[in-house]
């Protein structure tokens, strides 16, 4: 049967606790740094098959875990009128949602929270990356932030603007293109604005574009080079960008209509000239030729910069010590791992795990696959001093960064959309539950009516009838015994993510073999060829959700076997294990 998510029980349910809403929102609000993601992009030409690739860590906030489900969302579940749980703003909704597939939170208490999905279409969205901006950004464009009413000051409530909680339900059942996808969300940002800064990944066959919010109302959007990979650690990331691009043919980069001036009034360029001076060292003028920015004057010194090119990320971003603990290691180790060539160790490197100005993106120097995405995404420093689970360094060094792969990770997701499969199968999301260096990723077809119950039936309570519970237990019984459990979860991983991929190709042959059938059956009964069509259609998606349930059967299998094996390793490790027992056995 069937089991679609509600949406207006969601929102019901959601609602019916306003006041821990409301606590949490405030709390979100305040504290947004310290809500925890990594997201890595990689263009058509630096992936190994010519797909897009967007993958992203959903993590929890510190001591929050929250249990995630898979499932699809039909049309007629879409709500046409929608309200948001956190900042109760209210917004009504166009009447033409499609079908698309999301991973969504399961407890309804901080509303839908979306989080990746693609549609039909076979547009992909992943939202949001937390990033943070710097308070000269905050004092010229503030968050919208929910203002409770005020009984004592006879004052209404106030509603705040979109955040993580609505993103991907405000869009994606609306697009039909990733740069579609960018102008919708740009249009909710400037007319409703938005509680938060964050980092949203929109894509499709051919591009992958990746947008930043600067204050309330205001944004930046910028196209991952096609032979390139991005990489995103909680913090806002772009570090050029081209005005000259962004307000003609768009090729690259997109932006607030008003960006420029926005920047000016409000001298948050932070570029230097590189002409000589009247003494020493840089004179300050303005990236856009503007006698009024920063202060400085007009020279004929302007003519020694990009005159339309700025940094984002010195303009709008932050580089905290915080940052240099939390943020710019993952980083550091993504672009170790896909360019190792490179010098990334010695006293001498030109990037380490501390500095501010890692590149946003880079060409690789190996076509980029599933696997290291996996890897990345689960990484903890592995071959580093900074390995918690590592004999390099120190006890200190060991404990000194914030892995990638963290134990408050709820899933990742990783969404290939592959120009050589036909528009009903071209998209795969590969999924994981829990904390990634205990589990793998694995391939579910995205364009489906429903989803398997292992994946999509998750509790709110601890049980081991569904995958995500499976992982958390596995992750928290291995940690403590990493190396002593270590084979078994690789030979698990390797063995799932082996299994994924014969899965995928037997299923796209046997689609292949199911279309040319149908064609051959129009070309014969042209009279009936819209109602064959249709019953192709219906056939192709039962064979998807027919992958996705052997998938899903091998995962129930396998983990499980995992978790009894896991058990028992830990069990015999405990501080109170005794060798002797009964009859001197």
């Amino acid at each position: 049967m069937t089991k679609n998510v509600d949406y207006h029980q969601v929102i019901a349910e959601s609602s019916s606790n306003s006041r821990e809403s409301q606590h949490h929102f405030c709390i979100s609000a305040r504290t947004v740094e310290c809500m925890s993601c990594t997201t890595i992009l990689v263009g058509k030409k630096a992936s190994y098959d010519g797909s897009t690739i967007i993958a992203r860590d959903d993590d929890s906030g510190s001591g929050r875990y929250d249990p995630k489900k898979f499932i699809a969302v039909a049309p007629q579940d879409q709500p046409r009128h929608y309200r948001s749980v956190l900042s109760h703003v209210e917004i009504d909704l166009p009447d033409n949602p499609c079908r698309y597939s999301i991973v969504p939170n399961v407890l309804p208490n901080r509303g839908i929270l979306a989080e990746a999905g693609v549609n039909e279409h076979n547009v992909a969205m992943s939202a949001t990356e937390t990033i943070a901006v710097n308070e000269r950004v905050l004092a010229a464009d503030p968050l919208v932030e929910l203002q409770p009413a005020n009984k004592a000051a006879n004052t209404p409530e106030i509603p705040g603007g979109i955040g993580e909680e609505d993103i991907i339900t405000l869009v994606l059942p609306y697009v039909t293109t990733a740069r579609e996808g960018v102008a919708r969300l740009a249009e909710l940002l400037e007319t409703y604005g938005t509680y938060e800064s964050n980092g949203i990944i929109i894509s499709d066959v051919n591009e992958i574009w990746y947008v930043e919010t600067i204050g309330g109302h205001h944004w930046i959007a910028r196209r991952v080079p096609d032979d390139c990979y991005a990489t995103i650690p909680n913090q806002l990331g772009i570090d050029d960008f081209d005005f000259d691009d962004a307000f003609n043919a768009q090729r690259e980069f997109m932006c607030s209509a008003d960006l420029r001036e926005f920047m000016d009034a409000h001298h948050l360029d932070r570029t230097m000239s590189a002409a000589v001076s009247s003494g020493f060292g840089f004179q300050p003028t303005s990236a856009f030729g503007n006698v009024n920015m920063n202060g400085g004057s007009n020279s004929s010194s302007g003519a020694a910069l990009r005159c339309n090119h700025f940094n984002p990320r010195t303009a709008f971003g932050t580089a905290t010590t915080k940052d240099h603990i939390y943020n710019t290691p993952r980083a550091w180790y993504m672009q170790r791992y896909l360019n190792p060539s490179e010098d990334w160790d010695s006293p001498a490197a030109r990037y380490t795990p501390a500095s501010d100005d890692i590149p946003w993106c880079r060409v690789p120097e190996n076509a980029v696959t599933l696997e290291d995405v996996d890897f990345l995404m689960s990484a903890h420093f592995e071959g580093t001093p900074y390995d918690p689970y590592g004999t390099l360094g120190t006890s200190e060094s060991r404990h000194r960064y914030r892995p990638i792969g963290i134990n408050r990770t709820g899933h990742m997701v990783a969404m290939q959309i592959r120009p050589y499969a036909p528009e009903t199968s071209r998209s795969i999301m590969w999924i994981s539950y829990g904390s990634g260096p205990f589990t793998a990723a694995t391939p579910f077809y995205a364009n489906v009516d429903d989803t398997p119950a292992y994946l999509r039936d998750t509790t709110p309570e601890v049980s081991t009838n569904n995958l995500y519970w499976a992982n958390r237990l596995i992750a928290a019984l291995a940690d403590a015994h990493f190396y002593e459990t270590s084979n078994a979860i690789e030979e698990f991983a390797e063995s799932a993510r082996a299994y994924g991929h014969r899965l995928v190709e037997r299923t796209d042959a046997e689609l292949r073999e199911m279309t040319a059938q149908s064609s051959a059956s129009e070309s014969q009964e042209s009279a009936g060829a819209a109602e064959i069509t249709e019953n192709a259609s219906i056939a192709i998606i039962a064979r998807l959700q027919q992958s996705n349930e052997e998938m899903a059967e091998y995962l129930r299998t396998h983990v499980t076997k995992l978790l009894n094996d896991v058990l028992y390793t830990s069990s015999n490790l405990m501080h109170n294990s005794f060798a002797m027992s009964d009859r001197w056995n």
